[in-house]
């Protein structure tokens, strides 16, 4: 009982030290959107993701800028990225999409953006009846269980991507078969008009050279 009271004080002392920000956002044809997150103290840890979801050919454009606009992060046409770096100073990050190279197509984008501090600066209270090793022990397994939870969240978010991905193909290929039997369909209509128009011509001509 007391080793969990402990792991429950631990973990709320690990949240407060972390924000996030996760989003989904609608980018529009020849448009350019930015976020922006703040960190308080240097050398604090930045973690990106972001994942196309539908529009166009899945890609985008994304920039990430410091403090006096240097350059973080940068990349053109990608469809995802997951990326984790440390902000040497503090101050305003800016994190940037751009779907200018498209005319018409609109892009789906999740993403989020984590700031937190690298430094472990939660401390187990200490308690009557634990050993120093208890409580190293049972910091070490929290943050494994936080390390583990963040990789199944990230998971989860790559496949729900592919899905997303996938049935926007299959939506795509069943409207393409649809239009193609719908050209099919009006093919052979025209096909039979035409024949119906031969052979009452044929017909008609034959009359006329009866008569």
């Amino acid at each position: 009982m007391r080793l969990t009271t402990l792991a429950a004080g631990l973990i709320a002392c690990l949240v407060t030290d972390v924000t996030a920000t996760a989003l989904t956002y609608k980018l529009d044809a020849n448009e350019k959107a930015c976020f922006y997150a703040d960190t308080k103290q240097d050398n604090e840890k930045v973690s990106f993701y972001f994942a196309v979801q539908s529009g166009g050919s899945f890609d985008v454009d994304y920039l990430v800028e410091g403090p006096n606009a240097k350059i973080i992060l940068q990349g053109e046409k990608e469809r995802q990225g997951d990326f984790v770096f440390t902000a040497q100073h503090a101050g305003e990050y800016s994190f940037c999409f751009n779907n200018e190279m498209s005319t018409f197509a609109e892009k789906l984008v999740d993403f989020e953006i984590s700031v937190e501090d690298e430094v472990r600066t939660a401390k187990l209270p200490s308690k009557q009846g634990t050993t120093p090793e208890q409580t190293s022990e049972l910091e070490d397994s929290v943050y494994k269980i936080s390390s583990q939870l963040s990789t199944i969240s990230r998971n989860q978010k790559y496949f729900r991507t592919r899905e997303n991905r996938n049935f926007s193909t299959v939506n795509s290929t069943e409207k393409r078969i649809v239009n193609f039997s719908m050209i099919q369909i009006g093919l052979v209509v025209c096909m039979g008009a035409l024949q119906v128009f031969v052979v009452r011509f044929f017909f008609q001509g034959a009359r006329k050279g009866y008569v």
